[in-house]
């Protein structure tokens, strides 16, 4: 994710459609490395300079092409090619690597040893966001060294808390969209019995239904947690709103993107569930040839019509997130940390796999077909 350049407002874009999706008027603040730095120092043991010894070798030897990456470079080689990050993604900046084939990264080992030498706030104050601001400068981007000095220390939040068969769990707030993700597991539960199976045409039609009941609520209660004081009595948590929505899907007459996800947890207990995104595949299709990392494209997930959204479009401000990292307890130890990429596709993904873990492995529960939805406008 990240934040706002202070330059950017809406008429900053020639053609909005197409600058917040790709070039460097698609990116926002990078705000992962301050993010996992803070992380880091208040929760880790090791030093940064440890910490990034596996990334810098894996830039260096490379990593092997799948058939994913394979497939989405064809895709994208257009756009790409109309961007700076081709060297880095295209054989000799013209085709896609093919599957099996070695991507090497040696422009990015290089900034990754300067952030394990000077620390992360070279990215945000030294010579990396010098390096950043004359790219941005070259190439008609808006963020500069004085939006990068800006990036505020990271807030922590409550986590958004909720029940699952007797498990409790905890997802991400606002700007992530754990709220959607939680209301979903409410509604399911109000089901009845004939109707939770969702390998059934039955069960799936009210699966359907629950996630399009879901994906309204988000889209018609936005909040801003910087903005916005977060109340947990709001009617998407409220297990008497899932019954009276439960209610109504019982009634009806139903016919017979670039987003990582990883879970972690250690011998002592402790357990991350962490969703990083640029947004859309390759991100904005642009990365700075001396320091070899994709620039995001999240300038696209604001809203540009409603000035009175609290995710509207302004200086400095954050973009709002599908992601809903979550972990879910037995008892008081952590038993599940789960999140997905997918965009839209987030929530309903966990949804599925939550309920599915009921009565399959955790293998059989990811690797079973999945109903998705799609943003509603």
């Amino acid at each position: 994710m990240g934040r706002l350049a202070h330059r950017a407002n809406i008429e900053a874009f020639e053609n909005l459609k197409v600058e917040r999706r790709r070039g460097y008027r698609a990116t926002t603040v990078p705000s992962t490395p301050a993010t996992l730095d803070y992380a880091l120092k208040e929760y880790g043991k090791l030093p940064l300079a440890r910490v990034l010894e596996p990334a810098i070798r894996l830039a260096e030897g490379g990593y092997a092409v799948s058939e994913l990456q394979h497939r989405l470079t064809r895709r994208e080689r257009k756009n790409l090619r109309a961007g700076t990050a081709a060297p880095f993604f295209l054989v000799e900046g013209l085709r896609p690597y093919p599957t099996g084939a070695v991507i090497q990264q040696p422009v990015l080992a290089q900034t990754l040893r300067r952030l394990a030498a000077e620390g992360i706030d070279d990215f945000y104050l030294g010579e990396i966001a010098s390096l950043i601001e004359k790219d941005m400068i070259r190439n008609d981007g808006l963020i500069r060294k004085d939006d990068l000095a800006q990036v505020p220390r990271p807030i922590e939040r409550r986590p958004i808390p909720g029940r699952f068969k007797g498990h409790r769990l905890f997802t991400m707030p606002p700007p992530g969209a754990g709220r959607t993700l939680v209301e979903m597991l409410n509604i399911y539960q109000e089901l009845p019995g004939d109707y939770t199976d969702i390998e059934t045409p039955r069960g799936a039609a009210r699966l359907a239904e629950t996630i399009r009941f879901a994906f309204v609520d988000r889209r018609d209660r936005p909040f801003e947690a910087s903005f916005y004081t977060q109340v947990t009595e709001k009617d998407m948590l409220k297990p008497e709103y899932a019954k009276r929505l439960a209610s109504q899907i019982k009634k009806k007459i139903l016919g017979h993107g670039e987003t990582t996800h990883l879970s972690v947890m250690d011998e002592a207990g402790n357990a991350v569930a962490l969703t990083q995104s640029i947004e859309n595949v390759y991100g904005s299709c642009s990365a700075t040839p001396e320091l070899g990392f994709l620039y995001n494209n999240y300038m696209n997930a604001f809203e540009y019509t409603d000035i009175g959204h609290p995710y509207y479009m302004r200086p400095a401000a954050s973009p709002w997130a599908s992601v809903a990292p979550t972990i879910v307890f037995r008892g008081k130890r952590p038993w599940l940390a789960i999140g997905s990429p997918g965009s839209e596709r987030i929530r309903p993904s966990i949804l599925q796999v939550m309920i599915r873990m009921q009565y399959t492995t955790p293998f059989e529960a990811v690797e079973a077909p999945r109903l998705q939805g799609r943003r509603l406008s």
